[in-house]
Formats: C-alpha cells, sequence, structure tokens
C-alpha cells in the first residue's frame, strides 16, 4: 500500500507497524461494539510527525483514528473504515506545572492519574475522575466527567487551551492562558467532545485545584431509590459542598460485597464525599446526615481516614471490573444517560423496572449529583435474543431521558452506539453540526462513522 511506504518515511520502523497483533490491539476498546482493524499503526513523538502523518492521509484520503488508552465505551477508536490508528502513547510528557496560575500543559497521552501523581508534590489536584486509567487527550476527545463533576465539572470545564491538529495537517490553538474571555467563537467548546472527528488533540492546558484542606468520606443506605435521590437534591439545596455522591443499587452492593469481601447493607447507598476545611466540614456534615435521617436514611457512616476512604472509592470504582470478573462468558454494554435532576428519579425506577423486566444480569448506577446514571448489563455477544434485549434496553432509557429533556449520553460519548440518536436528540442543531463537520473535515477522513452520520 503506496500509503503506508509514505507513512515509513516519517517514522523510524520501532514506530509504525503493521502487526497482527498490534492492529488487533487497536481494533477494539472497552466496549461490546464489533471490532475491525486499521491498516497501520503509528506512534508519533511530537506535534511535527502528527502533522505530517494527517498530511499524508488527507492527501492519499485515508481515515484517521486518534488513539489513547482504548478505556472508550461507545466505540469511538474502532476503525471500521481501516486507515491509520494514530497513538498517542508516547506523547505523555506533562510539559508545565503553573501553580499560580492553577494551570498545567500536557501532551495527549498523560493520564489523569500521573498528572495527580505529579500535582501532589505542588498541594494541587486535577479533579476530572473517570474512574478509568485514561488519557488526558481521550478524556477531552469524550468531554469525560464522572464522580467529582458535581462540584468541580466536567471536562470542558477544565479545557482552557487545545493545540489541534486539523484535517489537513495544520496546527491551531482554541484558547490561551486567560481565565475567561468574550472573544471569538468558543472553540474549546467545539473540540471538547468532538470524539476525534475535527481533528487529533497534540497538547492540552488544564484547570487543576488546590488539594481540600479535609476530606471526609460517607455511606449512606436507604429503603428506596426515592429517598436516596431526594437526599441528594436536599443536600445539593441546602449548598452543603458535596465533591462526589454516587448512587449504588442493590444488585451493584451484592456484586460488590462478593468480590471484595465487604459486608455492606444490600440496599439502595449513597457513596459521598465531603471536600472543604475542618471547622466547616463538621457542620456540614452534621447538617447532611441530618437531612440524610429525615429523609429516611436507614444509616449513615463516614470515614476521615484516608486508607478506609479509598477502600470505599475502590468499591465504587471496581464495581464494573467485579461484574466482569463475575461473568466470564459476557461482554459489558455500559450505557449512560443524563436527566434534569427534577426528573432523575423517574428515570432510575423506569430504568430498574425494565431491567427486571428483560431479565438479565445488571445494575443502576450513577453520578446522581449531576443527574448522570449509567446501566450495566452483562450480555453474550454471540446470543442474539441477549443482544436485541439489550438494544431495546438502551433505547428505552434514551427514549425516557429525551422525552424528559435529558441527553442520551452525559458522559460516555456518542461513538457509534449512541449515533443513531442524534438527530432526535438535536433537530436541526443536528444539520449544524453537520455542515461544521464538511467545513473542517471535506474529505471525511477524521475518525469516520462516529458522532456525525
Amino acid at each position: 500500500m503506496e500509503f503506508i511506504e509514505q507513512a515509513k518515511k516519517i517514522f523510524p520502523k520501532d514506530r509504525i507497524s503493521t502487526n497482527k497483533t498490534i492492529l488487533e490491539q487497536h481494533s477494539r476498546d472497552e466496549s461490546y461494539h464489533e471490532p475491525s482493524e486499521p491498516f497501520v499503526v503509528v506512534y508519533p513523538i511530537s506535534n511535527k510527525e502528527v502533522s505530517e502523518i494527517v498530511k499524508l492521509a488527507n492527501k492519499y484520503e485515508i481515515p484517521i483514528i486518534p488513539f489513547g488508552l482504548g478505556t472508550s465505551l461507545e466505540g469511538h477508536i474502532i476503525p471500521y473504515h481501516g486507515g491509520v490508528s494514530i497513538d498517542f502513547s508516547l506523547m505523555n510528557k506533562i510539559i508545565e506545572i503553573r501553580p499560580d496560575d492553577f494551570l498545567v500543559r500536557v501532551q495527549p497521552g498523560v493520564t489523569q492519574m500521573e498528572l495527580n501523581k505529579r500535582l501532589k508534590k505542588h498541594g494541587l489536584f486535577f479533579s476530572v475522575d473517570p474512574g478509568a486509567e485514561a488519557t488526558l487527550g481521550g478524556m477531552a476527545a469524550t468531554n469525560a466527567s464522572g464522580t467529582t463533576s458535581v462540584k468541580y465539572g466536567i471536562m470542558r470545564d477544565q479545557v482552557r487551551n487545545l493545540e489541534v491538529v486539523l484535517p489537513n495537517g495544520e496546527i491551531i490553538e482554541t484558547g490561551n492562558l486567560a481565565p475567561k474571555s468574550s472573544s471569538g467563537y468558543h472553540l474549546n467548546g467545539l473540540f471538547v467532545g468532538s470524539e476525534g472527528t475535527l481533528g487529533c488533540f497534540t497538547e492540552l492546558t488544564l484547570r487543576v485545584y488546590g488539594l481540600p484542606e479535609e476530606v471526609m468520606a460517607a455511606r449512606a443506605s436507604f429503603d428506596t431509590i426515592s429517598q436516596a435521590v431526594e437526599s441528594v437534591i436536599a443536600i445539593l439545596s441546602a449548598g452543603i459542598p458535596i465533591a462526589r455522591v454516587e448512587l449504588v443499587d442493590e444488585s451493584s452492593i451484592e456484586q460488590v460485597n462478593q468480590s471484595l469481601g465487604t459486608n455492606y447493607e444490600v440496599t439502595p447507598t449513597l457513596f459521598l464525599e465531603f471536600h472543604g476545611n475542618k471547622m466547616g466540614l463538621n457542620q456540614d456534615i452534621a447538617f447532611a446526615k441530618d437531612l440524610i435521617t429525615e429523609i429516611g436514611g436507614k444509616s449513615i457512616e463516614f470515614e476521615t481516614d484516608t486508607k478506609k476512604r479509598n477502600e470505599l472509592w475502590n468499591a465504587r470504582h471496581n464495581l464494573l471490573f467485579s461484574f466482569v470478573h463475575s461473568n466470564p462468558q459476557k461482554k459489558a454494554m455500559i450505557t449512560d444517560v443524563c436527566l434534569p435532576l427534577s426528573e432523575l428519579e423517574g428515570g432510575l425506577l423506569a430504568a430498574r423496572e425494565k431491567l427486571k423486566e428483560i431479565d438479565l444480569v445488571g445494575a443502576i448506577i450513577g453520578h446522581v449529583g449531576d443527574g448522570n446514571f449509567h446501566a450495566i448489563l452483562m450480555i453474550d455477544i454471540n446470543n442474539p435474543i441477549e443482544m436485541r434485549k439489550a438494544d431495546e434496553y438502551n433505547s428505552f432509557i434514551v427514549d425516557y431521558a429525551l422525552s424528559h429533556n435529558g441527553t442520551c449520553t452525559g458522559e460516555h460519548g456518542v461513538g457509534v452506539g449512541k449515533m443513531k440518536y442524534q438527530q432526535k436528540e438535536h433537530g436541526k442543531a443536528y444539520d449544524l453540526m453537520k455542515m461544521i463537520k464538511k467545513t473542517i473535515d471535506p474529505k471525511g477522513i477524521m475518525n469516520p462513522g462516529k458522532v456525525i452520520d
């Protein structure tokens, strides 16, 4: 293939591969979607190399698929049209930490966990926590959020500037270092969440935060999901500085107890975390406890010890892997929607009833402080009945969300799995999105078949 021969002039032989194993590794993500191999995988170490391979792909009209660590959940990085998979794992430098500006500059292959290890000695941390060892480039591409978004916001809120290689190979910057700007169109907002369909990120400037003086974790159990949701709304209404609040249903608690050896009561449960100063936090926690008790919370236990607090969140973060390990013959289908808080209770109850109806192994969990919940379904992808049930379930909760002024995905992104809902969710605005895609990527080479049909 002439394109590959030309690409070998850009990359040394140890950073370009058509090896079958390497191609297979770049053919799939963590989702249930069918894999498909690229033609070639390249490993750039600079924005110049990215620009050169993109220019070459543009010339030959070869698809380009940016690749981080492959932790996406809706088939974002699967190259269904072949092409070149650009693996950013070697572009993993933390370029600059600016403590006085509360900013960092990083390459896209840096992971959230790696960044936080470096930031700790400066008394800082990066807030977005998707619960996976994801790259910051990938997190920006999907507009990730996670457990801390209720207090600190989502990925789009943290991006101050992006260096982007456009489909023609040109390199642009979408912002600057200023805390705010009223100048021009908001390009950061356009490119964050674009899932590699508009360009390749080669550098990110991100907002970071001071480590809180005191952190308190808690676990509260309830008789019903309704009580749990009502408690969350009451805590938010009271202005209590809650940093994380996760709802875990009974099936999830059973799974956690089985896989981690915990002995949590098998009821709808909230996992909470509060950030603040010691004196103020004690008052806030007492107030939160009163609110939860008044609404009907059965018990609430607090942890300030770092080890015990980490154990609590370890149970939440490893929930998906617990299901996977307990069902080795099945594949996990993880889907998410997001609703206005006033509609969240209804959405959760409807999702729960539908899960009982389809009779598949699964659970409901959620970042309920910002209206986002997830469904985990364990399915045999070779069983057409289970696949049909899973697809019907996905459509059910998406339709519920859209009919109640919500969105088909709060944080997983569109990829291929949620693309069929875009016209219904966005209406005429979807046509505008198509125009933007066509203008920036006229040959349609950037991650084709994702987000925009």
